[in-house]
C-alpha cells in the first residue's frame, strides 16, 4: 500500500458576498445571518482532478490526501472547507482511500498567530491531516515545539519548502528531534526534483531542481533518515512518478533502500493512524472500557474431595478401641452404665456388712 499525502486541489470559484446593509440607521440593528456560500467546481477542474487520480491509481498508489492550502492564517469567519463538496463529486474507486488535508503556509505575519487555536477546533475537525509549511525561523520553531504536541489541533506534517534558493532557517537538531519524538514527520515533495513548484513560493525549472537536491540532502542529514515521508505535490500529470521510481530517487539522498521504501509505505501509514488521535481525548488511540470479571463459583467436585479428606482418618496412626462392658448392651447409654456400676458397689457393701454381723 503506497501513500501520496499531497494531491493539490485548485481553489474553486466562490460566489461574491452580498453587500452589507447600510449602517446609517439609528440604534443597533440585529445581526443578519448570511447563508454559507456554495462551493462550485467547474467541469474542467473535476476532469483534471479525476485524470490525476486515475493516473495515480495506475501507478500503484492507493491512499490519497486531497490538499487545501491556506495562506498565512485561518480566518474562522471566512474559511470554507472546499474538500467536502469535492469528495461528493468524485467517482468511487475500489481500493482507493481519500483523505482531507489542510496546509497552512506560515510567513512573518503568521508569527502573531495563524488560527490554530482551541476556539477554532470545530473548523479543523473536518480534516484528517493538518500540515504546516514554515518559511521563517520562528514559525519553524513553533511548528516543531508547540504544534507537534498531541492535542486536538496537532499538526503531524511539517512540510519544508525545498525549491527556495536556500532554506529560510537553520534546521536545529534539538527542534527536529523534538518534533519527531512528538510524532510529527517532515515531508519531502518530489515535484521540486522535476522542476515544478512545491507550493512554497520557490523557483521553477533548473533552479528548482538544484535547490531541491541541496535542501533534501540537508533534511535527510539532520533527521538521520527518521520521520520522513515523500509526497507528490504535483499539479501536472507529466511530473507524476510511480512509488518505485520515487524510492530509487530518494536513495540518491543517502538513504538506504529499505528506509527509502518506508517513506511512502509504513511511515505515512503510522502517521495517518496517529492523526486519528486528534479526535480522541488526550490523544488516546481507543476509548477505554471497564471489564468487570464475573464472580468465581466454587467447584462442587473440589468441595466433595475436601470433605472426604477431612472425614477420613489417617491410616498411619493406630486407633484405640475401648472394650464394651459385657453386661451392657451396645445400645446402652453412658448414664445406664454408671447406674449399674453404682448398684453393684452397694450390693457388695451390704453383703460384706451382713457377713460381719453373722460372725
Amino acid at each position: 500500500m503506497f501513500f501520496d499525502l499531497n494531491v493539490p486541489v485548485s481553489s474553486p470559484s466562490l460566489p461574491q458576498s452580498s453587500q452589507s446593509q447600510s449602517k446609517k440607521a439609528k440604534g443597533k440593528q440585529p445581526a443578519s445571518t448570511q447563508p454559507t456560500p456554495t462551493v462550485t467546481y467547474t467541469p474542467a477542474q473535476i476532469t483534471s482532478i479525476e485524470s490525476r487520480i486515475d493516473l495515480l491509481v495506475h501507478l500503484g498508489y492507493s491512499v490519497f490526501a486531497l490538499n487545501q492550502t491556506v495562506q498565512r492564517k485561518v480566518e474562522p469567519k471566512t474559511h470554507i472547507n472546499t474538500l467536502d463538496p469535492l469528495l461528493s463529486l468524485l467517482k468511487k474507486r475500489s481500493g482507493a482511500v481519500f483523505l482531507k488535508r489542510l496546509t497552512i503556509i506560515l510567513d512573518e505575519e503568521s508569527e502573531k498567530g495563524f488560527g490554530l487555536t482551541s476556539s477554532n477546533a470545530s473548523l479543523f475537525n473536518a480534516y484528517d491531516l493538518i500540515a504546516l509549511t514554515p518559511t521563517t525561523s520562528s514559525t519553524f520553531s513553533s511548528a516543531c515545539l508547540t504544534h507537534s504536541v498531541p492535542s486536538p489541533l496537532t499538526a503531524h506534517i511539517i512540510s519544508i519548502p525545498l525549491t527556495l534558493p536556500r532554506l529560510p532557517f537553520y534546521l536545529k537538531h534539538t527542534l527536529v528531534r523534538t518534533a519527531i519524538k512528538n510524532g510529527a514527520v517532515f515531508e519531502i515533495n518530489y515535484v521540486g526534483a522535476m522542476g515544478g513548484d512545491d507550493g512554497g513560493g520557490g523557483e521553477v525549472g533548473v533552479g528548482a531542481k538544484k535547490n531541491w537536491w541541496a535542501a533534501a540532502r540537508e533534511i535527510v542529514r539532520v533527521t538521520k533518515g527518521k520521520g520522513i515521508i515523500v509526497s507528490g505535490g504535483v499539479g501536472n500529470e507529466t511530473d507524476l512518478r510511480s512509488p518505485k521510481d520515487i524510492g530509487n530517487l530518494i536513495t540518491l539522498l543517502d538513504l538506504p533502500q529499505g528506509a527509502a521504501r518506508h517513506t511512502s509505505t509504513s511511515t505515512p501509514k503510522s502517521l495517518v493512524l496517529r492523526a486519528q488521535t486528534r479526535k480522541t481525548y488526550r490523544a488516546v488511540l481507543s476509548e477505554p472500557r471497564l471489564v468487570i470479571p464475573a464472580p468465581s463459583l466454587p467447584d462442587p467436585a473440589a468441595i466433595a474431595e475436601d470433605t472426604m479428606a477431612d472425614t477420613e482418618m489417617p491410616t498411619d496412626q493406630p486407633t484405640s478401641v475401648r472394650p464394651l462392658d459385657s453386661e451392657a448392651g451396645p445400645s446402652q447409654s453412658v448414664a445406664e452404665k454408671n447406674e449399674d456400676a453404682s448398684g453393684r458397689k452397694k450390693k457388695r457393701k451390704k453383703k460384706n456388712k451382713d457377713s460381719g454381723d453373722g460372725a
